[in-house]
Protein backbone atom coordinates (compact mmCIF):
# COMPACT_ATOMS: atom_id res chain seq x y z
CA UNK A 1 0.00 0.00 0.00
CA UNK A 2 2.62 2.73 -1.02
CA UNK A 3 1.57 6.02 -1.01
CA UNK A 4 2.15 8.92 -3.38
CA UNK A 5 3.40 12.28 -1.42
CA UNK A 6 1.74 14.10 -4.35
CA UNK A 7 -1.87 12.43 -2.64
CA UNK A 8 -1.29 14.23 0.26
CA UNK A 9 -0.49 17.93 -1.74
CA UNK A 10 -3.66 20.43 -1.73
CA UNK A 11 -5.54 18.54 0.66
CA UNK A 12 -6.18 21.87 3.50
CA UNK A 13 -9.17 24.17 2.51
CA UNK A 14 -7.33 26.41 5.19
CA UNK A 15 -4.94 29.23 3.98
CA UNK A 16 -2.76 30.44 6.61
CA UNK A 17 -3.29 27.61 8.99
CA UNK A 18 0.23 27.74 10.25
CA UNK A 19 -0.08 31.63 11.17
CA UNK A 20 2.92 32.79 9.23
CA UNK A 21 1.20 35.97 6.91
CA UNK A 22 0.70 38.92 8.62
CA UNK A 23 -0.06 41.95 5.87
CA UNK A 24 -1.56 43.50 7.78
CA UNK A 25 0.54 43.89 11.22
CA UNK A 26 1.35 41.00 13.86
CA UNK A 27 -0.95 42.59 16.47
CA UNK A 28 -3.65 44.72 17.69
CA UNK A 29 -4.89 45.49 21.30
CA UNK A 30 -8.99 46.30 22.39
CA UNK A 31 -10.82 45.05 19.10
CA UNK A 32 -14.71 45.61 20.22
CA UNK A 33 -16.34 45.27 16.26
CA UNK A 34 -15.81 42.63 13.93
CA UNK A 35 -13.16 42.56 10.99
CA UNK A 36 -9.24 41.48 9.91
CA UNK A 37 -6.48 43.22 11.45
CA UNK A 38 -3.49 40.70 12.04
CA UNK A 39 -3.21 37.35 10.78
CA UNK A 40 -3.92 36.93 7.44
CA UNK A 41 -7.57 35.30 6.13
CA UNK A 42 -8.56 35.06 9.99
CA UNK A 43 -11.26 37.39 10.58
CA UNK A 44 -12.27 38.33 14.53
CA UNK A 45 -15.92 39.11 16.08
CA UNK A 46 -15.81 40.50 19.36
CA UNK A 47 -19.77 40.31 19.75
CA UNK A 48 -19.27 43.00 22.93
CA UNK A 49 -16.07 41.74 23.49
CA UNK A 50 -12.92 42.94 24.03
CA UNK A 51 -9.98 40.92 21.92
CA UNK A 52 -6.18 41.59 22.10
CA UNK A 53 -5.30 39.44 19.07
CA UNK A 54 -1.05 38.60 17.87
CA UNK A 55 0.83 36.30 16.04
CA UNK A 56 3.22 34.63 18.62
CA UNK A 57 6.53 32.55 18.13
CA UNK A 58 6.76 29.18 19.38
CA UNK A 59 9.91 28.52 21.55
CA UNK A 60 12.96 27.44 19.44
CA UNK A 61 13.21 23.41 20.09
CA UNK A 62 10.13 23.11 21.62
CA UNK A 63 8.57 19.28 21.42
CA UNK A 64 4.94 19.94 22.41
CA UNK A 65 4.05 19.84 18.79
CA UNK A 66 6.00 19.10 15.97
CA UNK A 67 8.98 21.58 15.22
CA UNK A 68 8.53 22.25 12.20
CA UNK A 69 4.96 24.73 13.55
CA UNK A 70 6.82 28.22 14.39
CA UNK A 71 3.70 30.44 15.03
CA UNK A 72 0.50 30.33 17.09
CA UNK A 73 -2.70 32.82 16.83
CA UNK A 74 -3.09 34.29 20.01
CA UNK A 75 -7.01 35.16 20.88
CA UNK A 76 -7.29 36.96 24.61
CA UNK A 77 -10.64 37.83 25.39
CA UNK A 78 -10.24 40.85 28.55
CA UNK A 79 -13.67 40.76 28.81
CA UNK A 80 -15.61 37.66 27.27
CA UNK A 81 -19.06 37.76 25.90
CA UNK A 82 -21.10 34.92 23.68
CA UNK A 83 -19.57 34.84 19.93
CA UNK A 84 -16.53 36.52 20.53
CA UNK A 85 -13.69 34.85 18.40
CA UNK A 86 -12.54 34.75 15.13
CA UNK A 87 -13.00 32.36 11.91
CA UNK A 88 -11.92 31.87 8.66
CA UNK A 89 -14.15 31.69 5.30
CA UNK A 90 -13.20 28.92 2.84
CA UNK A 91 -14.39 30.48 -0.69
CA UNK A 92 -16.94 28.15 -2.15
CA UNK A 93 -19.65 26.80 -0.13
CA UNK A 94 -19.90 23.94 -2.32
CA UNK A 95 -16.07 22.93 -1.80
CA UNK A 96 -17.18 21.35 1.90
CA UNK A 97 -19.26 18.46 1.23
CA UNK A 98 -20.14 15.10 2.45
CA UNK A 99 -17.63 14.15 5.36
CA UNK A 100 -15.12 16.53 6.27
CA UNK A 101 -12.19 16.43 9.14
CA UNK A 102 -11.13 19.92 11.20
CA UNK A 103 -7.62 19.58 12.61
CA UNK A 104 -5.59 21.70 15.46
CA UNK A 105 -3.40 22.41 18.20
CA UNK A 106 -4.62 24.41 20.66
CA UNK A 107 -4.18 25.44 24.58
CA UNK A 108 -5.40 28.60 26.66
CA UNK A 109 -7.63 28.98 29.77
CA UNK A 110 -11.61 28.73 29.15
CA UNK A 111 -14.33 31.11 29.50
CA UNK A 112 -16.52 30.96 32.13
CA UNK A 113 -18.72 27.91 30.58
CA UNK A 114 -16.15 25.75 30.75
CA UNK A 115 -15.58 25.04 26.62
CA UNK A 116 -14.98 26.57 23.70
CA UNK A 117 -17.16 25.99 20.59
CA UNK A 118 -16.40 25.59 16.98
CA UNK A 119 -19.20 26.61 14.65
CA UNK A 120 -19.13 24.95 10.67
CA UNK A 121 -21.71 26.70 8.92
CA UNK A 122 -22.53 27.31 5.17
CA UNK A 123 -23.35 30.50 3.19
CA UNK A 124 -25.10 30.36 -0.10
CA UNK A 125 -24.00 34.36 -1.48
CA UNK A 126 -25.64 37.03 -1.48
CA UNK A 127 -28.36 35.87 -4.25
CA UNK A 128 -28.22 32.21 -3.15
CA UNK A 129 -30.37 29.90 -0.80
CA UNK A 130 -30.03 27.67 2.00
CA UNK A 131 -27.94 27.60 4.88
CA UNK A 132 -26.48 24.71 7.18
CA UNK A 133 -24.71 24.80 10.43
CA UNK A 134 -22.84 21.97 12.57
CA UNK A 135 -21.71 22.78 16.03
CA UNK A 136 -18.85 21.20 18.03
CA UNK A 137 -16.62 21.75 21.54
CA UNK A 138 -13.56 21.61 22.75
CA UNK A 139 -12.08 22.00 26.24
CA UNK A 140 -8.34 23.35 26.27
CA UNK A 141 -5.84 23.10 28.98
CA UNK A 142 -2.47 24.97 29.36
CA UNK A 143 -1.01 22.24 27.67
CA UNK A 144 -1.06 21.68 23.91
CA UNK A 145 -3.42 19.13 22.52
CA UNK A 146 -4.11 17.94 19.21
CA UNK A 147 -7.94 18.36 18.61
CA UNK A 148 -9.57 16.48 15.61
CA UNK A 149 -13.46 16.63 14.57
CA UNK A 150 -14.95 14.52 12.14
CA UNK A 151 -18.28 16.30 10.92
CA UNK A 152 -20.98 15.22 8.33
CA UNK A 153 -21.56 18.72 6.21
CA UNK A 154 -25.27 19.63 5.92
CA UNK A 155 -26.43 18.55 2.15
CA UNK A 156 -26.57 20.87 -0.71
CA UNK A 157 -29.82 19.38 -1.91
CA UNK A 158 -32.17 22.05 -2.68
CA UNK A 159 -29.81 24.75 -1.85
CA UNK A 160 -28.50 27.24 -4.64
CA UNK A 161 -25.70 29.06 -4.80
CA UNK A 162 -25.44 33.21 -6.25
CA UNK A 163 -23.41 36.11 -6.08
CA UNK A 164 -20.25 35.19 -5.82
CA UNK A 165 -19.36 35.28 -2.39
CA UNK A 166 -20.33 31.97 -0.99
CA UNK A 167 -18.32 30.42 1.58
CA UNK A 168 -17.89 27.35 4.11
CA UNK A 169 -16.93 29.22 7.53
CA UNK A 170 -14.75 27.66 10.58
CA UNK A 171 -15.47 29.50 13.49
CA UNK A 172 -13.52 29.51 16.90
CA UNK A 173 -15.43 31.14 19.68
CA UNK A 174 -16.67 31.51 23.23
CA UNK A 175 -19.77 29.26 23.46
CA UNK A 176 -23.05 30.88 22.15
CA UNK A 177 -24.44 30.04 25.77
CA UNK A 178 -22.07 31.64 27.90
CA UNK A 179 -23.42 35.45 28.17
CA UNK A 180 -20.26 35.56 30.95
CA UNK A 181 -17.81 38.50 31.04
CA UNK A 182 -14.87 36.49 32.29
CA UNK A 183 -11.36 37.04 30.34
CA UNK A 184 -10.01 34.11 28.52
CA UNK A 185 -7.36 32.70 26.25
CA UNK A 186 -6.98 30.72 23.39
CA UNK A 187 -3.85 30.22 21.28
CA UNK A 188 -3.93 27.81 18.11
CA UNK A 189 -2.17 27.03 15.30
CA UNK A 190 -2.15 24.07 12.66
CA UNK A 191 -5.74 24.44 11.59
CA UNK A 192 -6.13 21.81 8.84
CA UNK A 193 -9.92 21.56 7.07
CA UNK A 194 -9.40 18.28 5.05
CA UNK A 195 -12.32 15.80 2.98
CA UNK A 196 -12.85 12.75 4.44
CA UNK A 197 -12.88 11.26 7.86
CA UNK A 198 -9.33 11.02 8.63
CA UNK A 199 -7.03 13.66 9.89
CA UNK A 200 -3.90 13.72 8.05
CA UNK A 201 -0.34 15.12 9.14
CA UNK A 202 -0.68 19.30 8.67
CA UNK A 203 0.15 20.04 4.79
CA UNK A 204 2.95 22.81 5.38
CA UNK A 205 3.45 25.50 2.90
CA UNK A 206 6.19 27.32 2.02
CA UNK A 207 6.02 31.18 3.25
CA UNK A 208 5.95 32.41 -0.64
CA UNK A 209 2.93 29.88 -1.46
CA UNK A 210 0.92 30.82 1.72
CA UNK A 211 1.83 35.02 1.37
CA UNK A 212 0.34 34.36 -2.51
CA UNK A 213 -2.90 32.42 -1.69
CA UNK A 214 -3.44 35.10 1.29
CA UNK A 215 -2.81 37.84 -1.42
CA UNK A 216 -6.30 36.39 -3.58
CA UNK A 217 -8.20 38.11 -0.98
CA UNK A 218 -5.82 40.88 0.25
CA UNK A 219 -2.76 42.79 -0.55
CA UNK A 220 -0.86 45.30 1.39
CA UNK A 221 2.44 46.77 -0.62
CA UNK A 222 3.77 50.27 -0.94
CA UNK A 223 2.95 52.42 -3.92
CA UNK A 224 6.43 53.38 -4.52
CA UNK A 225 7.42 56.08 -6.62
CA UNK A 226 5.39 56.94 -9.62
CA UNK A 227 8.34 58.14 -11.25
CA UNK A 228 8.26 61.00 -14.78
CA UNK A 229 5.63 62.72 -13.04
CA UNK A 230 6.46 66.24 -14.32
CA UNK A 231 2.72 68.19 -13.70
CA UNK A 232 0.28 67.90 -11.23
CA UNK A 233 -2.01 66.21 -12.07
CA UNK A 234 -1.15 62.15 -13.82
CA UNK A 235 -2.55 58.62 -14.43
CA UNK A 236 -0.28 55.46 -13.98
CA UNK A 237 -1.20 51.77 -14.24
CA UNK A 238 -1.24 49.18 -11.01
CA UNK A 239 -1.14 45.25 -11.05
CA UNK A 240 -1.66 43.48 -8.18
CA UNK A 241 0.90 40.52 -7.40
CA UNK A 242 -2.09 37.85 -7.98
CA UNK A 243 -5.17 38.61 -9.29
CA UNK A 244 -8.03 38.48 -6.70
CA UNK A 245 -10.86 37.07 -5.81
CA UNK A 246 -13.27 39.90 -7.07
CA UNK A 247 -12.48 43.52 -7.57
CA UNK A 248 -11.37 44.65 -4.23
CA UNK A 249 -11.81 47.97 -2.63
CA UNK A 250 -8.32 49.73 -2.73
CA UNK A 251 -7.71 51.99 0.16
CA UNK A 252 -4.22 54.97 0.00
CA UNK A 253 -2.56 56.59 3.10
CA UNK A 254 0.48 58.12 3.58
CA UNK A 255 0.69 59.92 0.56
CA UNK A 256 3.22 62.39 -0.30
CA UNK A 257 5.15 63.95 -3.15
CA UNK A 258 8.63 63.35 -3.60
CA UNK A 259 9.04 67.08 -2.78
CA UNK A 260 6.87 65.97 0.82
CA UNK A 261 4.58 68.39 -0.12
CA UNK A 262 0.72 66.16 -0.15
CA UNK A 263 -1.12 64.60 -3.11
CA UNK A 264 -4.55 63.34 -3.74
CA UNK A 265 -4.62 59.69 -4.97
CA UNK A 266 -7.75 57.86 -6.45
CA UNK A 267 -8.00 54.30 -7.71
CA UNK A 268 -9.67 54.04 -11.26
CA UNK A 269 -11.04 51.00 -13.28
CA UNK A 270 -10.40 48.79 -10.63
CA UNK A 271 -10.46 45.26 -11.67
CA UNK A 272 -9.40 41.60 -10.77
CA UNK A 273 -5.82 42.03 -11.56
CA UNK A 274 -5.17 46.09 -11.46
CA UNK A 275 -6.31 49.72 -11.56
CA UNK A 276 -5.30 53.10 -12.60
CA UNK A 277 -3.92 55.44 -9.76
CA UNK A 278 -5.16 59.02 -10.59
CA UNK A 279 -2.93 61.45 -8.91
CA UNK A 280 -3.15 65.47 -8.30
CA UNK A 281 -1.21 67.78 -6.35
CA UNK A 282 -1.11 71.36 -6.03
CA UNK A 283 2.78 71.69 -7.18
CA UNK A 284 4.82 69.53 -9.46
CA UNK A 285 7.37 66.46 -8.20
CA UNK A 286 9.61 63.89 -9.59
CA UNK A 287 7.26 61.14 -7.64
CA UNK A 288 4.89 59.62 -5.34
CA UNK A 289 5.18 57.57 -2.27
CA UNK A 290 2.02 55.84 -1.02
CA UNK A 291 0.65 52.58 0.73
CA UNK A 292 -1.84 50.63 -0.72
CA UNK A 293 -4.11 48.45 0.87
CA UNK A 294 -6.02 46.05 -1.72
CA UNK A 295 -9.08 44.18 0.16
CA UNK A 296 -11.14 41.64 -1.57
CA UNK A 297 -12.02 39.33 1.52
CA UNK A 298 -15.33 37.33 1.58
Amino acid sequence: NGLNVGQFGNRNLIINGAMQVTQRGTSITGATSVGYSTLDRWEHNASGATLNMSQQALTLGQTDIPSSFKNFFRVNATTGNNNAGVWQKVEGVDRVQGTVTLSFYAKGTNPSAGNFEIELDQYFGSSGSGSGTVLETFTVTSSWQRFTKTITVPSLSGDSIGGGNDYFRVYFRQANADTGTAAWTLDFTGVQLELGKVATPFEHRSYGEELAACQRYYEEVPLGRITGYHSTTVRAGFQWKVNKRAAPTVTFSSSILSSGSSVTLASGNVTTYGMSVNASAGSVSSGITSQISIDAEL
